[in-house]
């Protein structure tokens, strides 16, 4: 920067500012600056030409004025005459003039414009670095369009000055950042890549934020800039702090830069090149054990920057969710920092093991930290501390700590802050219904929580536990006689009033034959609590007194005296009146067996998507919601993939209106007798609609497939993307594909023959995807090996939100092909074809067999014929780790036998192929050579087709 002058001091500018600050009152500041206003625009209409030192002098009390609140309506054209200066002062006061108070739809645009390209044609360092800045500052659409062309080439220019690129690539950013349409893609992308490789490390931290950012825009543009990121990084995590002296920090080299390079790095699958992926890999472990060496420094400087590049690095690592030894290493670093002295580094290792239990990998070692996070939730000061504690309790629950996660949270409910206690009431209530094998304990839970925090209780949550005691003949008596006793306490909340009156109009008749819970108790029971609700409620229970007519006849009498009470036919609501009309005249006109048929028991309810799931979702926002696995629990409560059918692809949510008891309302099931009484007769006098999501007919047909319409249009052709497709082979979710538009995730879970995937869209773009389709198409020799069938999605993908729709796969006979998926939607106007291949393979309908050393030699000697047995050697592709090739082997679906072969090196495991027409046992032999870095694997099964695609599969995974 050029040296400023002894007169540049502007002494007229420092005495102004003085009076300012030495006013006594508001009114004072106010007279002397309209003074001072008063004074520059005579100055500036003046005949006297004014130099460039007084412009610039009167030009910056203008700016100070402005910035102390006052408007600032001329002194504009000064301002912009200054840019056309040489002195450097002159002009750096007009750019920051403008910078300032100069809008985006100001008229003056084209002269500044005009000074802005003279400015960077000068090839003046100093004046270039000028424009650059007033461009990024600014960023209007008219500075977009006319410098977005010339910008990159100021940047990949030769001769262009290390400053004058870190400016250029930064206006850049700033540009695409608010313009991005006019920012174009030319074959300036391939050179500032190599930008990456330049010496100067200010360049090379401007031009990797610029590429991270584009490259989410186009990827496939920019994946050159993979192999020179990770060899940037591997010299910067390598090298000692000295090298890096001017761009090191607390001795840790270049923090800022390594963070940006693992940011780039996050908007790729991993490298295919084993070599690279090796040497990230070695990038990765040296951060990690940096991260456990003593602190070279007590000042918190120091330990900022290096857990900036630690965390940024365990995001990479999670990003990438494919090195099992990484995931491990990196969650045990964060357990660590559970007990940290630093909130905000507690706060962040919740939030990354939250991530990390997602993963297949890293879940169990997620699982060992539960005592520290548990002690978190109980003593933690921060609420957003304790947030992300339940978040990640949610996240690391299974069926193996589910009881002790729910108690927790239900303990912790008690007296957790108001602001989360809904999130906690609807996370409890979904790890409860999940994990449920026990039906009795999860309609006590429910009960627990309406007691404890009855007022955040939402209407999903006690419509979800009717649902399921229902659906389940096995639980209804005591539900039944649960909410009987918990309604004997004095002060019961309206929810558990609520779920009372259903279940005991339901399944009253399981427990009256204890003279404790006769007919005549329940409804006084009941009917003691009508007059401390609302509305709602009250119409909810006097549909119990006409269920209970029909269960206990024993009754009618005293119910209907309360429905011919005048609080009743006079009442002032319209919904109760006409209920207790109707409900009186049906209970003295009808006879025995229309009102068994009327008000028969509720019959089971179609399966669909958790609506609490849908309600926690639609809270945390998308993306946010810990794993995609959440997903599959049907209305049974049952997560297994063969008790549930097919679910809604969308959140749809029932509109907040009390359910009604009589199921007049929606179809019947084919099995349930025919309704004597029309929905017209029954109909309320506003909508009281059926909040249990009744207005659908439940599935015909039992079997897990069910036949559904799909749209019968034919998307246009579009090359099928299989880049991801070999990484399912051994794991079941994760990204099969993404653009700059589209996300796609999945999660697949398989028994025996049957098989149900989650495929979630995520629109990664501001805008609506309009008349999405998404349908899957299989050959014709597929079609006769395999079954898949989708429901349609909702035709609408706002921007920044996710879709789901679920795919049901019967495995008929083996099969080699593997069905497509074609997506097809509407983008700005233009139409978007997209084919994926799904992973959908042989090995999936893998169940693993334990078998003993001898068992296993004895079936390896049966399945002796040539036919049978399929060998190959091949060529490590990766590290040979022990680890790695266990996960693999069991991801592959198979047992993994410990002890059978003679050599411990070796691993052998076995497992069934289970099609509809018939199972295929299936023994292997992994045989590694560590030395020549080679493998031999030997398949043998019943059928040479399976034992060759079995053999494809596995050994293109090592």
């Amino acid at each position: 920067m050029p040296a400023v002058s002894k007169g540049d001091g502007m002494r007229g500018l420092a005495v102004f500012i003085s009076d300012i600050r030495n006013c006594k009152s508001k009114e004072a500041e106010v007279k002397r600056i309209n003074k001072e206003l008063a004074n520059i625009r005579s100055k500036f209409k003046g005949d006297k030409a004014l130099d460039g030192y007084s412009k610039k002098k009167y030009v910056c009390k203008l700016l100070f004025i402005f910035l102390l609140g006052h408007d600032i309506d001329f002194g504009h054209m000064e301002a912009v005459n200054l840019l056309s200066s040489n002195k450097y002062t002159e002009k750096q006061i007009g750019y920051l003039f403008i910078s300032v108070l100069v809008n985006s739809n100001s008229d003056l645009i084209r002269l500044i414009n005009n000074g802005l390209k003279n400015d960077l044609n000068s090839r003046n360092p100093t004046f270039m670095n000028l424009a650059l800045h007033c461009i990024a500052n600014v960023g209007s659409r008219e500075m977009a369009e006319a410098f977005a062309s010339q910008i990159p080439s100021i940047l990949v220019a030769g001769d262009t000055m290390d400053s004058v690129k870190q400016s250029a690539a930064l206006c850049l950013l700033r540009l695409n950042r608010t313009c991005p349409d006019l920012v174009p893609m030319g074959e300036w992308t391939a050179r500032v890549v190599h930008l990456l490789n330049d010496q100067h490390l200010g360049v090379v931290t401007s031009a990797t934020s610029l590429i991270t950012t584009l490259a989410q825009k186009s990827p496939e543009d920019f994946k050159t800039s993979i192999a020179l990121a990770v060899a940037r990084l591997s010299r910067i995590v390598t090298s000692a702090s000295i090298d890096l002296q001017d761009y090191t920090y607390y001795f840790v080299a270049a923090p800022w830069l390594s963070v940006k390079l693992l940011r780039l790095l996050q908007c790729y699958t991993p490298p295919e090149d084993a070599a690279l992926r090796s040497r990230l890999t070695e990038c990765l472990e040296t951060i990690l054990n940096k991260a456990q060496e003593p602190p070279k420094s007590k000042k918190v400087q120091h330990s900022n920057a290096k857990n900036a590049v630690l965390f940024e690095a365990i995001a990479l690592i999670i990003h990438y969710d494919s090195e099992p030894t990484l995931l491990v290493r990196a969650c045990n670093q964060l357990g660590q920092f559970l007990q940290h002295r630093e909130t905000n580094l507690r706060y962040l290792a919740l939030e990354s093991m939250c991530t990390l239990a997602s993963s297949e990998f890293s879940h169990e070692a997620v699982k060992t930290h539960i005592d520290t996070v548990i002690n978190a939730l109980k003593t933690e000061r921060d609420v957003s501390v304790r947030q992300r504690a339940v978040d990640l309790l949610y996240a690391m629950c299974d069926r193996s700590n589910s009881k002790q996660i729910v108690a927790e949270m239900l303990s912790y409910l008690e007296n957790a802050d108001y602001s989360i206690r809904e999130e906690i009431v609807l996370k409890v209530a979904i790890l409860a219904e999940k994990y449920a094998v026990d039906y009795t304990w999860y309609v006590d839970t429910i009960l627990n929580l309406i007691r404890m925090a009855g007022d955040y209780v939402s209407e999903e949550v006690w419509y979800r536990v009717i649902q399921i005691v229902i659906n389940r003949d096995d639980v209804q008596g005591y539900a039944a006689k649960t909410v009987f006793e918990a309604l004997q306490a004095p002060a019961c909340h309206e929810n558990l009033v609520k779920v009372g009156g259903y279940i005991l109009g339901e399944f009253g008749n399981l427990i009256a034959g204890d003279s404790r819970s006769s007919p005549l108790v329940q409804f006084d029971l009941l009917h003691s609590k009508f007059h401390l609700c609302s509305v709602p409620t009250r119409a909810l229970l006097l549909s119990a007194y006409i269920k209970f007519i029909n269960l206990f006849p024993e009754v009618k009498a005293t119910i209907q005296e309360v429905l011919r009470s005048d609080s009743q036919l006079r009442n002032a609501d319209v919904e109760l009146q006409q209920r207790a009309i109707e409900y009186l005249r049906l209970s003295c006109i009808a006879s025995t067996d229309i009102l068994a048929t009327v008000l028969e028991e509720m019959p089971p309810f179609p399966e669909r998507e958790s609506s609490i799931l849908a309600k926690l979702k639609r809270k945390k926002g998308p993306g946010n919601v810990p794993d995609i696995d959440d997903a599959r629990w049907n209305v049974n409560g049952n997560g297994n993939a063969e008790q549930s059918e097919n679910a809604e692809g969308t959140n749809k949510f029932s509109p907040s209106l009390m359910a009604d008891l009589l199921p007049t309302n929606r179809p019947r099931p084919a099995s349930s007798s025919p309704t004597m009484l029309s929905a017209g007769t029954m109909g309320s006098a506003h909508p009281f609609t059926d909040l249990l999501n009744l207005n659908s007919s439940p599935s015909a047909g039992a079997s897990l497939l069910v036949d559904v319409l799909s749209d019968s249009s034919t998307p246009a052709s579009a090359d099928v993307s299989e880049e991801n497709f070999s990484r399912f082979v051994c794991k079941n979710n994760g990204v099969i594909f993404e653009n700059q538009l589209l996300q796609i995730g999945l999660k697949s879970e398989y028994r025996q023959n049957l098989g149900r995937m989650y495929v979630f869209f995520g629109n990664k773009t501001s805008t609506q995807f309009l008349s999405f389709s998404s349908s899957v198409t299989s050959s014709d020799t597929l079609k006769t090996q395999l079954n898949v069938h989708t429901k349609p999605v909702d035709p609408t993908v706002e921007g920044g939100a996710q879709l789901q729709q679920i795919l049901n796969i019967e495995c008929l006979s083996d099969f080699t092909d593997a069905p497509v998926l074609d997506i097809q939607f509407r983008y700005g106007g233009a139409l978007q074809n997209i084919a994926v291949k799904l992973p959908v393979m042989l090995n999936k309908f893998f169940q693993p067999t334990e078998m003993a050393s001898q068992d296993f030699f004895q079936r390896w000697k049966q399945l002796g014929v040539p036919q049978q047995e399929v060998q190959t050697i091949f060529k490590a592709k990766h590290p040979m780790d022990t680890d790695v090739t266990n996960a693999k082997i069991l991801g592959f679906g198979v047992a993994l036998l410990d002890g059978v072969d003679p050599s411990p090196a070796n691993f052998v495991g076995a497992g069934v192929i289970h099609t509809k027409n018939t199972q295929v046992g299936c023994l292997l032999r992994l045989e590694p050579n560590t030395q020549a870095l080679m493998y031999r694997l030997t398949l043998r099964t019943s059928r040479e087709s399976v034992s060759q695609r079995l053999c494809d599969l596995l050994s293109d995974q090592f």
